[in-house]
């Protein structure tokens, strides 16, 4: 009888040996591009504004927008497609973008973002669909790697919908060796949110692992959507809480991505923004580019704050102290400096006070301390550069309901006795 199916079953028979081989043992070879992901990856991705409402139309011009807005010129780069751009498969079982959507084809798209000095990023799923009913890469997972290497992707997000009888680490060994078959580097994005405690085995397979299940634009609450939730701001960064020791350059702890500038009050998006920041987490955008307000442009292109993200050390920032509903946060950073970051999680405004004399900072991860009795700091304010000072004096400031404090601290030598 002849059927186009032939290749799916010889697929998902050979793939699913090699993530058995690969459970039992046989993995020393599996490995990603090491070369990427050095700081956590900066960019936009459409789901959280668009959803399933996504064309080729949108992601050039959301191209044209990351460059526009100053966005790429502060670090900006991957333009991720989410869920739904999917077609049908071929007769060879290749899949293809929907023709409707993309009627030029992702080839030509990848060419477009390429030639803006950016990136592309696509969106697959281990099971047999997406978490949109599309086809997913069960079966067919070397065959997609291919198809994307031909189109010149450079980044893929990879989910965790329709996997009944899936082991996670094994699936995702198989996409990471698919991948590297495939021969083009491209960033892999793990998304299966933290129900498999990733990052206890992640990081030689992808550069990022979710670490908790879907955000939505709220800065404290939980949607119940009856077997599933989705969290807010804080909520998602309550779930960061004993992480942070698996995070370093090319794998990162992934606390999903931002909705800054998707509804959320100005403190409430500073806050997420700079909170995602002292969690050295991936800056993945997810507001609508081509139509932002000041504020939100502000909020993502502050340099600042994008600096300690950045920074080359790859640390994730811990928490202090907490007390009355403001957390104290501190983050190691290269040549000696910390950022600061006070967060106010009350639903009013909130007096702080500061006196640095007083506190000893140790971080055990990094084996770093500050003894401000006998080393000076210089600060600035990262949202306010004109409110600056040195911790010979202490801090005290209001600090509105969801607002942050964040500062930059210096090295300015020793005190004088």
């Amino acid at each position: 009888m002849k059927s186009i199916h032939t290749p799916y079953y010889v697929l998902h028979i050979v793939t699913s040996l090699l993530s058995v081989l690969l459970l039992l043992g046989i993995n020393a070879n599996a490995q990603k591009f090491e070369h990427l992901a050095q700081t956590p990856p900066m960019g936009w991705n459409s789901w959280n504004h668009f959803g399933c409402n996504v064309d080729e139309k949108l992601i050039r011009a959301t191209a044209d927008a990351m460059v526009k807005s100053g966005m790429k010129a502060v670090g900006y780069e991957y333009v991720n497609i989410d869920d739904c751009w999917h077609g049908e498969r071929d007769k060879q079982g290749n899949i293809q973008a929907d023709p409707k959507r993309f009627p030029s084809g992702m080839k030509a798209l990848a060419d477009y973002v390429h030639k803006k000095g950016l990136k592309l990023g696509i969106y697959s799923d281990a099971g047999w669909t997406t978490c949109g009913g599309k086809p997913g890469s069960r079966g067919y997972e070397f065959q997609d790697a291919r198809r994307y290497a031909e189109w010149g992707i450079d980044y893929l997000k990879y989910d965790w919908c329709a996997t009944e009888g899936l082991n996670a680490e094994g699936a995702y060994m198989t996409i990471n060796r698919a991948i590297r078959e495939a021969g083009r580097p491209m960033v892999l994005s793990i998304c299966e949110w933290g129900d498999n405690d990733p990052w206890e085995w992640a990081a030689p397979l992808g550069q990022l692992w979710r670490t908790t299940g879907d955000i939505y634009a709220c800065f404290d609450c939980e949607y119940d959507h009856g077997t599933w939730s989705s969290w807010g701001v804080l909520q998602i960064l309550d779930m960061q809480d004993g992480l942070r020791q698996y995070a370093g350059p090319g794998q990162w702890n992934d606390p999903d991505m931002m909705e800054v500038g998707n509804g959320m009050t100005q403190e409430e998006d500073r806050a997420h923004f700079s909170m995602w920041a002292m969690l050295a987490a991936p800056l993945i955008a997810g507001n609508d580019l081509r139509n932002m307000s000041k504020q939100t442009t502000e909020i993502l292109t502050n340099k600042a704050v994008i600096a300690v993200n950045q920074d080359k050390l790859g640390i994730q920032g811990f928490k202090y102290k907490a007390k009355k509903g403001l957390e104290v946060w501190f983050k190691p950073l290269a040549n000696g400096e910390w950022a600061m970051a006070v967060l106010n999680r009350n639903n009013h405004d909130s007096k702080f006070e500061f006196r640095f004399r007083h506190e000893q900072v140790s971080d055990e991860l990094s084996k770093r301390k500050i003894n401000f009795n006998e080393e000076v700091f210089t600060w600035r304010d990262l949202w306010n550069k004109e409110n600056t000072g040195d911790t010979k004096a202490f801090i005290k400031q209001n600090i509105k309901r969801h607002d942050v404090l964040m500062l930059r601290l210096v090295p300015a030598g020793k005190w004088e006795r």
